[in-house]
């Protein structure tokens, strides 16, 4: 398919100035330029093919394919079934019902049941629940572990160091919940089904519409029926549109879609930058002995080094069987592109203190999600004409209490509040097309939530020192606990995510133990438990803007990191069919839709995009 002949002159010529740059120290942009220069000429497998890279307008396979979408009419449309979405839904529709008013609310969800791509933690505080349905106990809301024990730890390579949760630190969790967050967002379903909200689960947003004057109209669902090769198969269908006076995105961490809006209406102008983290979680039943329904456990420290941002979290839950919840999440501002998140919280499992809890019991399923970690600083313009962010999409995470389901949902409730007024409003009064409800981030700034995040919003910058971990703790001890965030500051973060790696050649290898098949496992056993699958005729939704620069670049200085920073074995460096370089191949069908690709890639040439709705992993109560 490639011979030899053809490409190995160039390919040489290309790999020798490659090889002189990456020993030069070229900034990553003379790099780019360099690299498009030298290998202009060689051609590259083709990897992308999805349209959005590729327009059908200029692919005749496409001539005489019917492209018209059928439309249809709501007051508001919201993307996304999580929390966030969901409290929303339920409030416009109480509010409806109290006023006595006509009110036609849409959910789309892209995974195929509601709560089946919801993964977290998850220790629950539940403020904003109680707040939204003051009976949840009575309608059988399915928190059934409060929290009885916390248990804090800095973990060296053998041993423990307790850590007193003295009153008033974020990671104290008396009146919490621990939860399965994908039976609360089921259940969450059911109340919104029961008020009016029209869920419509399998169906992925795939583009943002708007009017002629620019506002947001509503969004289009993907289309289906294509091929791996971007063709049109027989069974093509377009998606629909779903049209709205407002539409509120609330897609979760680093949605596709708020990414677009972020550049429609600059609304990064005046924040710092968004900065995630990855979090993986394992179900485990474990020997009954051993079962603390209740106990609380984090952990700081090893496997990770100071410099390093990350932590553990151990949950005992109590619904009749001896269940453990187990996580480990890794800052994505980590700069050894060689540290591999998975393979850390594996080798975190062996430690002393974890082990034993694990020891005989049996591993039930596997996730993985990113997390917002930026605080309020890092949070966009949150309305726009025509739409709203609400919930993980702009970040409303308190890193250190992790937790951020109780605010995202307010943050729901409250665009439910300041839209609900002027959609039943007997003249409709907008400058544009599209609703502009700028009183939603007014009021998000009036509520407790703000001054939640506002209070911590220096712990998480505050690790960035030459003490790393214990710098920052000892910032958290003196400035939360003791001045309760009152400083007159604000810390900056570093910069992105993507630019925070260091060159392969700058780093040590990290030598990671062979999974043992009992407490620590495989990457691909791990993803089969996760139950994703994706319909594999169809083209990978993890799309490149330059199929050249993952070799020429990420493979050339950083070693392949998406090989290692993906819990999901999506991407891997294969020899080329003529023996002669490598090629980058995407699994798609692995995705379990963390979008950490998405935010680590160091060219930033990866784009997560939707794939065909109900594809993606299958989680049961994760």
């Amino acid at each position: 398919m490639f011979p030899a002949s053809r490409y190995s002159c160039q390919a040489h010529r290309c790999a020798r100035l490659l090889q002189k740059i990456k020993t030069e120290h070229a900034t990553p942009q003379l790099y780019t330029a360099l690299h498009r220069r030298a290998c202009s000429t060689v051609s590259t497998p083709r990897i992308t093919t999805h349209y959005t890279i590729h327009p059908r307008d200029k692919d005749p396979r496409w001539e005489g394919v019917e492209m018209e979408r059928f439309a249809d009419e709501a007051d508001v449309v919201i993307v996304g079934g999580g929390p966030a979405g969901l409290a929303a839904a339920i409030r416009l529709k109480q509010l409806a019902n109290k006023h006595e008013k006509e009110l036609r609310v849409c959910l789309v969800e892209k995974a195929p049941q509601i709560g089946a791509h919801t993964l977290s933690g998850a220790c629950l505080e539940p403020s904003a629940l109680t707040e939204l349905i003051p009976d949840w106990k009575e309608r059988g809301a399915p928190l059934n572990t409060p929290v009885t024990e916390d248990v804090f730890s800095i973990l060296t390579e053998k041993y423990r160091i307790p850590v007193p949760i003295l009153p008033g630190l974020p990671m104290q969790n008396h009146g919490n919940y621990i939860v399965r967050m994908g039976n609360l967002v089921r259940w969450l379903g059911e109340q919104a089904e029961e008020l009016g909200v029209e869920l419509y689960p399998g169906y992925a947003a795939a583009e943002v519409l708007f009017h002629e004057d620019g506002s947001v109209k509503g969004i289009a669902t993907n289309d289906v029926g294509i091929a791996k090769d971007g063709s049109p198969k027989d069974i093509f269908e377009r998606g629909m549109e779903l049209h709205a006076k407002v539409t509120l995105f609330g897609e979760g961490c680093h949605g596709h879609l708020a990414k677009q809006l972020y550049n429609k209406f600059n609304l990064r102008e005046n924040c710092e930058p968004q900065t995630y983290a990855i979090g993986l979680k394992e179900l485990w039943m474990i020997d009954e002995k051993k079962w603390r329904p209740g106990r609380v456990e984090h952990s700081v420290g090893w496997p990770l080094d100071r410099n390093t941002y990350g932590g553990s979290f151990l949950y005992h839950l109590n619904e009749g069987e001896p269940l453990v919840a187990l996580g480990f999440v890794v800052g994505l501002d980590y700069t050894n592109p060689y540290l591999s998140p998975f393979r850390e919280f594996q080798r975190w499992k062996h430690h002393p203190f974890v082990a034993p809890t694990l020891e005989g019991g049996q591993r039930i399923a596997y996730g993985a999600r990113a997390l917002n970690e930026g605080g309020c600083q890092s949070i966009p313009k949150l309305t726009f004409p025509g739409g709203l962010l609400i919930g993980c999409s702009p970040g409303f995470m308190n890193v250190p209490k992790i937790k951020g389901t109780h605010t995202a949902m307010k943050s729901g409730m409250l665009a439910a509040e300041a839209i609900f007024p002027k959609l039943t409003a007997e003249t409709l009064d907008s400058e544009t097309a599209g609703l502009h409800v700028p009183e939603y981030a007014e009021n998000l700034k009036n509520s407790w939530v703000w001054k939640e995040l506002y209070a911590v919003r220096n712990i998480r910058p505050s690790f960035h020192n030459y003490f790393g971990l214990y710098g920052g703790m000892i910032y958290t001890g003196i400035f939360y606990w003791i001045f309760r965030g009152k400083e007159p500051w604000t810390l900056k973060h570093c910069g992105t995510d993507a630019n925070q790696l260091k060159p392969a050649k700058e780093c040590t290898p990290i030598e990671y133990p062979k999974p043992d098949g009992k407490i620590s496992f495989d990457l691909l056993s791990s993803v089969a438990l996760s139950g994703t699958n994706h319909e594999g005729d169809q083209p990978p939704h993890l799309t490149l803007k330059d199929d050249s620069i993952p070799v020429a670049r990420n493979l050339g200085i950083y070693d392949g990191p998406e090989q290692r920073f993906c819990p999901a074995g999506v991407y891997e460096y294969v020899p080329l069919d003529t023996g002669n370089g490598m090629r980058l191949q995407i699994n798609a069908q692995n995705c379990v839709h963390c979008k950490t690709c998405d935010i680590k890639d160091p060219s930033q040439n990866i784009n997560w995009v939707v794939p065909e709705g109900g594809g993606g992993p299958a989680y049961n109560g994760m």
